[in-house]
């Protein structure tokens, strides 16, 4: 019967329509996906539990729309956006939200201190994860022990000498190239950063600048600035993808994709010197009394708790993390601060009357507390990180499950300025846009380092100040705060004292200007042109 029915309808619409034909496999294929694209669309934008918060509807459908502005290395001016066109929350996936709110924030990331997502993966040094790239905050926290103390206060205190010695050779090498030709900012503080940390993490002779200043090769450095590329990449496309492209034939290109094994192989080499130095009592310092640079720090660590956090693929993994965190974002901030005051002669003649009573001889850098005491310095330096700190993307964290968590109180869904997220919603703000709020910094695109000067003693005055300075988040926020922040602090001070006190900074507008110095974000920042090329006049003693 059933037969006889299909037949006599294939009939009658083949009498209806002679050219009717059967549906091919991939026909009907494409019409049920369709199908279930647009169920799954209809569903995302009208049934979803986020459904009622505000945003683009194709940002509720799918991911991608996203993916492609970070490709483009737009992703903080996007999202600004959003919250420009819907207000302070928008949703900017099918289970993402995005929010400017600092009671909000506080909350998300100090209070309730909601986990990490899968997003900082992509971040893995060695294939391996390190305190970064750890999700579960008690294993963060396990992770973190170890190095913290080498970030305080006291202990970088310790640190002074040799970053004093490496600013030192950057003023010497700057005094021979002054006036003759113009410097790409982003490559010379990109090796001064290399040697920095390799005095103060991995206690050996600096030598990056030097290879610098011959114009030599210097691999480390050009590895740290292909890792965060190597990283968007590899976050965006699936492993069989990834292990394809990373074989196209092209040695520049190869070099990228090997960035992370060459960074490894350095810092296993820097830490196989650090152990044969300790097994012969060579190493310096000891831990309770005197300075000892990271990595002797971490091996003498595991020696004293018996670890298995510190192993040696943990300690390289935990030392290539520092690395790229500490490099690529100090040169890039440094050189949006060197940019600024090549076209600010106003803040520059400020910065110099007071750097010049600080620093009476310009080659003796002053104690970092004489420095932290200096007004518009500090003024400065809170100025540039609020417009030109080097991570201002969105910091993803996640909604936890319904079962208690021993670190978040948080049990159902969460309330989010009045929207009710269930657990699993990725939640997350971003320094770009609490740094650009129009109630807390008034013309916010303006770089005006006086907004951090106190104009009174009054109430209001302290309030305005510190409300700005709850919306900073330049490092991060909570728990999972950048935890070399002291170090780039102390590094940010030193430069731009010695810099002010030495030269006269100028930028050639066909070379640099507004076009050029465009801020993209691949996590961090990084100029249009992809360098900052400034000039370097040495002032009259």
């Amino acid at each position: 019967m059933a037969l006889a029915t299909s037949a006599s309808t294939f009939s009658a619409l083949y009498s209806i329509h002679p050219n009717f034909s059967v549906p091919s496999t991939f026909t009907s294929f494409l019409l049920l996906a369709t199908f279930f694209f647009l169920c799954v669309t209809v569903y995302r934008v009208h049934f979803h539990p986020l459904a009622a918060i505000p945003g683009p509807w194709y940002a509720a459908v799918s991911d991608f729309w996203l993916t492609t502005h970070v490709a483009r290395l737009q992703q903080c001016t996007t999202i600004q956006s959003l919250f420009e066109a819907y207000g302070p929350v928008v949703r900017i996936g099918p289970n993402k939200i995005a929010f400017c709110d600092v009671t909000s924030m506080r909350s998300v990331y100090c209070i309730h201190k909601f986990e990490k997502s899968t997003y900082y993966k992509s971040l893995l040094t060695n294939d391996n994860d390190h305190a970064m790239t750890t999700l579960p905050n008690a294993e963060h926290a396990a992770r973190r022990k170890p190095y913290a103390p080498h970030y305080s206060q006291a202990n970088l205190a310790l640190f002074q000498s040799d970053i004093h010695d490496v600013t030192v050779k950057l003023t010497d090498i700057l005094g021979r190239i002054a006036g003759k030709a113009s410097v790409d900012c982003l490559d010379l503080f990109r090796h001064f950063s290399v040697d920095v940390l390799a005095s103060t993490n991995f206690g050996s002779r600096p030598e990056s600048l030097d290879l610098w200043a011959v114009n030599m090769p210097d691999y480390i450095s050009i590895a740290v600035n292909d890792f965060p590329k190597r990283g968007v990449l590899r976050s965006a496309v699936p492993t069989w993808a990834w292990n394809l492209i990373s074989r196209i034939p092209s040695s520049r290109w190869r070099q990228v994709c090997a960035s992370d094994k060459i960074m490894a192989q350095f810092v296993s080499e820097k830490l196989y010197l650090m152990r044969a130095k300790m097994l012969a009592g060579k190493a310096i310092g000891d831990i309770d009394t005197e300075k000892m640079p990271l990595l002797q720090r971490l091996l003498q660590h595991r020696i004293s708790s018996a670890s298995d956090l510190m192993s040696d693929q943990n300690i390289v993994s935990e030392a290539m993390g520092h690395l790229v965190a500490g490099v690529d974002s100090s040169s890039t901030t440094i050189s949006y601060f060197l940019w600024e005051l090549s076209r600010r002669p106003d803040i520059v003649a400020k910065l110099q009357r007071e750097m010049d009573d600080a620093m009476p001889d310009r080659r003796v850098i002053p104690d970092i507390s004489v420095l932290s005491s200096l007004p518009y310095l500090n003024a400065f330096i809170k100025e540039g990180l609020r417009l030109y700190g080097a991570a201002p993307s969105l910091l993803e964290r996640v909604v936890p499950q319904r079962t208690a968590s021993p670190v978040s109180s948080v049990d159902g869904d969460f309330d989010l300025m009045g929207y009710a997220l269930p657990p699993g919603t990725i939640v997350s703000t971003q320094a770009w846009s609490m740094h650009r709020s129009a109630e807390v910094f008034p013309s916010p695109e303006t770089f005006l380092p006086e907004r951090w000067l106190s104009a009174d003693n009054s109430e209001a005055e302290e309030e305005r100040l510190a409300s700005m300075a709850q919306h900073m988040m330049p490092f991060g926020a909570g728990p999972r705060i950048c935890g070399g922040q002291g170090l780039a602090q102390v590094v940010l001070k030193i430069v731009v004292a010695t810099m002010v006190r030495n030269f006269d900074i100028k930028a050639n507008p066909s070379e640099t200007n507004e076009r050029t110095m465009a801020i993209k974000d691949a996590f961090i920042t990084l100029p249009a042109a992809l360098e900052c090329k400034l000039s370097f006049s040495s002032r009259p003693q």
